[in-house]
């Protein structure tokens, strides 16, 4: 932190300070400066201007502002001179700016609230985050977008008119909505967000950004509600959907480039209650690494699941909920076995990843392109390596079975809550079970949990009691057990968690999972033959990164049930 390391600093003299003045005013990067007189960065160099100066240095952002500070504070006052409000008293205000030299910004404050200002320095970037954390995602565009409309007239429309779609694409492509919109998506991007929900409800405008698979609702300024018929047509021109057609859902696809990343954001709009509703699910291509280690599996699994993926023929299945991870570990492990000796060909609904080397197919059911018909098709060319989406009827199953059985090796997922129940969904679909037993080979079942920031995780003696039944024993009776949980800073957007991983278990189909799965044992039979064989379960995996600190013990609760 800057703050540690001030007091080490010298003081500028009074030329120095001149010039820092001079490049803030005419708005240059202070780096010329940062490089001249050897600082580390520019906001160490404005820390220095400040204490020089005798004011107040913000080296973070204060997190929750009090209500007080911001009413009746004016707006354009925040995004014209770059300051926020910290905090108010009788007569006077605490108020972060970014120029300690812009005197006319303390002036203005002072005139239009009649108080004594007190300024605080902050960088431009801790401001901005004020902005956005108390203000919410696109304020500073909201001020642009009143203004267009008082210049039209002080006019309320009590329902919405039903006009043609030019006019709605001409609202739509106006600059402040245009930037509003690239606002939202760039801040998702920021924040690492999976994806975006934008809900029309009664009370208004909601934005909330998926962020390690929690959804987590973002500030949003009340004036923004007027606009959410552009912003929602705005995206409907991004993703080449029919702008006036507000009676159906519609599907679409925006490709951005957004501070030099390709994203790709696929679109869903539906219409509700109170207007239509958006979900953006956003594929940040720069950040792909399909990495079976980088993932989180333990070097145990990820042996056996090596040996499984390099097998002639048979079908290997990952099982979970949506979301889980299931396409990024099938990815992984193509990426794994993919060389220019084996053919590898996918069937997708709908392609996520594009991937070098590999051929992939979009299903598109409306023209009779299921999964089953382009296995059929797949065949034909000749694959040593099949991956299917997703085995969904009997039909795809009997086929992916037969594929096997020809000498392919079949990749798929499955809808179940654990590996053992992938041979009884099979079974229940209508496949003979001895087709079952003599083509599944492994079936990997995967949950992601939440990874502790590094940053302010903390420390803790847990009490017994809390400790689930399933908890390793040796753990339990160890005095010296130590656990970890989330604590909250800036890194991690005050959540304790900063990324995921994920948690697996894998069961290898030997003789006796074999024996049962044809006998059509049921799931838990199978499950007990599989830990008997050396299997080890979610909840297992789950405990042990939470005993190497990695995660909670409230997050492998949250995804798994007791064994």
């Amino acid at each position: 932190m800057i703050t540690n390391t001030l007091a080490l600093l010298p003081q500028l003299d009074s030329s120095q300070l001149r010039q820092v003045a001079d490049m803030l005013k005419d708005g240059d990067s202070l780096e010329l400066l940062v490089d001249r007189w050897s600082f580390n960065n520019s906001q160490e160099l404005l820390a220095v201007s400040a204490r020089t100066l005798g004011l107040e240095w913000l080296d973070t952002d204060e997190g929750e502002i009090p209500s007080d500070a911001l009413a009746g504070f004016p707006m354009k006052l925040i995004h014209r001179h770059e300051v926020f409000p910290l905090e108010r008293g009788p007569g006077w205000i605490r108020l972060a700016v970014s120029n300690p030299f812009d005197f006319a910004a303390v002036d203005s404050v002072a005139s239009a609230l009649a108080v004594e200002v007190r300024p605080v320095v902050a960088s431009v970037e801790t401001i901005q985050r004020l902005i956005k954390r108390n203000l919410g995602v696109g304020s500073e565009t909201i001020d642009g977008l009143i203004a267009q409309q008082r210049q039209l007239g002080d006019v309320e429309m009590l329902e919405e008119l039903d006009t043609q779609g030019l006019e709605d694409a001409e609202e739509a492509q106006q600059a402040s909505v245009v930037r509003l919109v690239n606002e939202i998506l760039s801040e998702a991007i920021e924040v690492r967000a999976s994806d975006i929900h934008i809900e029309s409800q009664e009370s208004g405008l909601k934005i909330r950004y998926r962020i390690d698979g929690v959804l987590q609702k973002q500030p949003t300024p009340p004036e923004m509600n007027q606009f959410r018929a552009a912003i929602i047509s705005r995206l409907k021109i991004m993703a080449k959907m029919n702008i006036a057609e507000k009676r159906v859902p519609q599907d679409g696809r925006i490709k951005l480039r957004i501070s030099g990343r390709e994203i790709d954001v696929r679109v869903s709009i539906i219409p509700m209650l109170h207007g239509e509703g958006v979900v953006m699910r956003v594929l940040d291509k720069s950040n792909l690494k399909f990495d079976l280690r980088g993932v989180g599996m333990p070097e145990s699994i990820y042996e056996k699941f090596q040996k499984l993926i390099r097998l002639p023929h048979g079908i290997v299945l990952v099982t979970g909920p949506t979301g889980s991870g299931k396409t990024t570990t099938l990815y992984s492990a193509l990426s794994e076995i993919k060389s220019e000796d084996n053919k590898i060909v996918t069937t997708e609904d709908p392609i996520e990843y594009q991937l070098e080397g590999i051929n992939q197919i979009q299903v598109h059911a409306k023209v009779g392109l299921t999964f089953a018909a382009c296995l059929r098709a797949i065949l034909r060319h000749d694959p040593d390596v099949v991956l299917i989406g997703e085995i969904r009827d009997l039909e795809t199953a009997e086929n992916a079975t037969q594929a096997s059985l020809t000498g392919h090796m079949v990749f798929s997922t499955l809808h179940t809550n654990d590996s053992s129940g992938a041979f009884m969904r099979l079974i229940d679909m209508g496949v003979e079970p001895f087709l079952v037993a003599n083509t599944v080979e492994g079936v990997l079942a995967q949950r992601l949990v939440r990874v502790l920031c590094d940053e302010c995780k903390e420390s803790y003696r847990p009490d017994p009691d809390e400790l689930p039944d399933d908890f390793p024993v040796e753990a339990r009776l160890d005095p010296r057990l130590k656990l970890y949980r989330p604590g909250g800073c800036e890194c991690c957007r005050r959540t304790g968690y900063r990324g995921r991983m994920g948690i697996y278990e894998l069961l290898v189909t030997n003789e006796e999972v074999r024996q049962l799965a044809s006998q059509g044992a049921s799931s838990d039979v199978i499950k007990k033959a599989a830990i008997k064989g050396g299997m080890e379960t979610l909840r297992m995996d789950g405990w042990s990164k939470v005993l190497s600190g990695v995660t909670t013990l409230a997050e492998v609760m949250r995804v798994t049930k007791a064994d």
